[in-house]
């Protein structure tokens, strides 16, 4: 997907020989593909129960950043619904301190 959004103003999908949908990548990508990023900070003592909340979320959950208690995530975006993302750190807030958190929308 890369390589054509370099390369190309429109791009079609194809599913088994039928055209599925045309448009340019970037809107493409939004509607169909991407991925959420989620990070939080709190103490080194809580890392384990972050990753436990994530994977809770999202099975397919992948840790793609952990240092001195901040943790990033990459979730697929067909997985999880934000609603539960806000409802899930709103419970962490209650059993442990979370100093930080960022949730944004990788393109």
């Amino acid at each position: 997907m890369e390589e054509a959004e370099h390369l190309c103003d429109r791009l079609g999908i194809f599913v088994d020989g039928s055209l599925q949908c045309v448009g340019n990548p970037k809107e493409l990508k939004a509607r169909y593909g991407g991925s959420y990023v989620f990070t939080m900070t709190t103490s080194e003592n809580h890392e384990q129960e972050v990753e436990n909340l994530v994977h809770h979320l999202s099975p397919n959950a992948t840790k793609i950043y952990q240092i001195s208690g901040t943790q990033k995530f990459e979730l697929p975006k067909h997985e999880i619904r934000i609603a539960d993302v806000f409802q899930a750190v709103e419970n962490a807030k209650s059993r442990f301190s979370v100093q930080a958190w960022v949730w944004r929308i990788r393109r």
